[in-house]
């Protein structure tokens, strides 16, 4: 019998490189999403709101796991809990969840809402795998993208990021999800740790290559993170350090690899 697999947060960033590479292994896939559709490319699609909690138990049935990809800007706990607490009622076997590096670690509200929906995880009564990662290449260009709209561009003293490829993250889910339940599972960083300040210049520098060599004019600003938030991004609560001797996965592609991919006439006309 072939086993059954539900995702949520499908149709987003991460879903779109991962759901790919289970279809490749054989499962029987199911994609939960609040827009209708019915099947594609071998996919089924269903209809639901896991925020609501609308549509989750006829998405889960003869489900045997679900990988939670799901997330927003808020509410992720709550979905989270719906999601888990359905699942225990459905009887799912394994339960994959992605959160964030430092949820136990950087003191905000973001970040206490990606540990309640651990917590949910957790104490569903599911069989759970659960992996953080760094923040995204994709969400590490939306962030310079829109810092250097301006001549004067701020820079968060202290605040250093160590961003993953989106693509090295869906491929060490998939090898989770296929897998048996692991638990906490090693964080997955990117190979490198970027200052905010150098993050912004080497994207500025793609931008001039794209343009012929021609650098655009800015002013940068260094802002000082105030409080128990810059004290922990000054203290790298946010990173994954130390390598696999730490218990820390590293992802293959850079961010100057990425950028290369991904910096073309969008990137020219938003500088």
């Amino acid at each position: 019998m072939t086993s059954s697999i539900l995702i949520t947060g499908g149709t987003g960033t991460l879903g779109r490189h991962t759901l790919p590479l289970v279809q490749d292994a054989g499962f029987s896939v199911r994609v939960l999403s609040r827009q209708a559709a019915s099947v594609r490319n071998g996919t089924e699609y269903v209809t639901g709101d896991l925020f609501k909690g609308e549509g989750i138990e006829p998405a889960l049935a003869g489900i045997d796991t679900v990988l939670h990809l799901a997330g927003g800007a808020k509410g992720d706990d709550v979905a989270t809990r719906n999601l888990a607490e359905a699942a225990a009622r459905a009887g799912v076997r394994h339960l994959v969840h992605i959160s964030v590096i430092g949820v136990d670690r950087v003191p905000l509200a973001w970040f206490k809402m990606k540990q309640d929906a651990e917590r949910a995880v957790t104490e569903s009564g599911v069989p759970w795998t659960m992996l953080r990662a760094a923040q995204f290449h994709d969400l590490a260009l939306t962030v310079v993208r829109a810092m250097t709209k301006f001549p004067v561009v701020p820079v968060p003293g202290g605040l250093r990021w160590q961003p993953v490829d989106a693509r090295d993250v869906a491929a060490r889910l998939a090898e989770l999800t296929l897998g048996e339940p692991a638990e906490l599972v090693p964080d997955l960083a990117g190979p490198d740790v970027f200052e905010m300040g150098e993050l912004i210049r080497s994207y500025l520098g793609a931008v001039a290559a794209a343009r012929g060599g021609k650098r655009a004019r800015k002013v940068f600003l260094p802002v000082r993170m105030p409080g128990k938030v810059g004290r922990a991004y000054r203290a790298g609560d946010n990173l994954a350090l130390g390598g696999a001797s730490e218990g820390v996965t590293e992802g293959a592609r850079t961010w100057e690899e990425f950028l290369a991919e991904r910096v073309g006439e969008q990137a020219v006309q938003a500088v």
